[in-house]
């Protein structure tokens, strides 16, 4: 793809997190979609997907390679998300089983659960016009005008926006599921590849959780993490995710609190998963407990019936009871809506 003006190293512009919506004029909102974040290049016949780190997805994901490649237009670069509908929602689970060593097992899964890449930035257009240094605001229309003149069918979607602070607001609401949160891009700003020129908004919960386990650290026989857990509607306590944030002058005593309630089973539903080829042996062993400690968590997002990223511990909850902890308190809050809808109709 040398003939392309903007190179397959273009890193994509990036977001800072901060704690609400920004206020005033010239703000544009989008929703932040739960998905591997993707620029796609066309050049002809040629398609690349890369990913925010600048691997290539392309052979992960080859039925939206296809699908670029039977567009009308022969060259652009748009930036998106890769996302896979599963009803009303999105499932980040099936994403992460695309990336599978064989090619087979992929073919298989882009044929059952055919992924969607939504689209918000347009870096590129099919006339050749380099649109980095252009505002957002001629860079939507822009991609509006790239999507209208694409088939409907594709498993190409546009993503919505507004200007409306209190839409966003609306949005920030029912994150969860499809939503990772929203993001805020200036109007009359520019695309700054690899930059967190873009603001990102997560709304923050909390959940009591029942520590059902736990790691030691690596290199010391001293708590690394607090695995945690809550009860279905059998009574089973599932592994729903992971704190850290232990402060050193605290793990000598709390390991010894821990190593005095050493118990298996420990998770009597899903479990943590043993050692991957992203971690050794020792980091994924973990200690089984009695039921019986309580920790309130912050968090930002469910997916797949789990914390999708880390936790923040905030205290202890003596006051209370384990069976108490039920994964009705973080049922996604997020119900079919019209953003949502969409993205993963058709």
């Amino acid at each position: 793809m040398a003939d392309l003006p903007v190179g397959l190293d273009t890193p994509p512009m990036e977001a800072r997190s901060v704690e609400e919506l920004p206020t005033g004029q010239g703000w544009q909102f989008e929703p932040k979609w739960d998905g591997f974040r993707c620029l796609a290049f066309k050049a002809g016949d040629e398609v690349e997907l890369r990913a925010k780190s600048g691997k290539p997805l392309g052979r992960y994901f080859p039925e939206v390679v296809q699908a670029l490649r039977a567009l009308a237009p022969s060259c652009f670069v748009i930036d998106g998300e890769l996302a896979i509908p599963q009803g009303d929602t999105l499932d980040f689970d099936a994403l992460q089983l695309r990336l599978h060593p064989a090619e087979s097992r992929i073919q298989k899964l882009a044929r059952e659960t055919p992924a969607r890449l939504i689209l918000f930035d347009i870096l590129l257009t099919p006339a050749g016009r380099d649109l980095r240094e252009a505002p957002l605001a001629e860079r939507r229309p822009a991609l509006e005008a790239f999507w209208g003149s694409l088939d409907p069918g594709s498993l190409l979607r546009l993503s919505p926006f507004t200007r409306d602070r209190a839409e966003a607001e609306g949005w920030l609401a029912k994150v969860g599921g499809a939503l990772d949160g929203v993001v805020a891009k200036r109007v009359d700003g520019r695309y700054e590849a690899g930059e967190r020129a873009m603001l990102k908004i997560k709304r923050m919960r909390t959940a009591d959780c029942v520590v059902g386990g736990f790691r030691y650290e690596t290199k010391r026989q001293v708590v690394g993490s607090l695995l945690l857990g809550v009860y279905d509607e059998a009574g089973r306590l599932d592994h729903v995710g992971f704190t850290s944030g232990i402060a050193d002058a605290e793990k000598p005593a709390l390991t010894k609190r821990l190593e005095a309630l050493i118990e298996p089973p420990g998770f009597t539903g899903d479990a943590p998963g043993g050692p991957s080829r992203w971690a050794n042996a020792r980091s994924t062993q973990w200690q089984p407990l009695r039921p019986e400690l309580v920790a309130e968590v912050r968090y930002d997002h469910v997916t797949g019936g789990r914390f999708r990223h880390g936790t923040r511990f905030l205290r202890w909850r003596p006051d209370k009871a384990p069976g108490q902890c039920t994964f009705a308190q973080m049922e996604a809050e997020a119900r079919p809506s019209r953003i949502i809808a969409a993205v993963t109709e058709g």
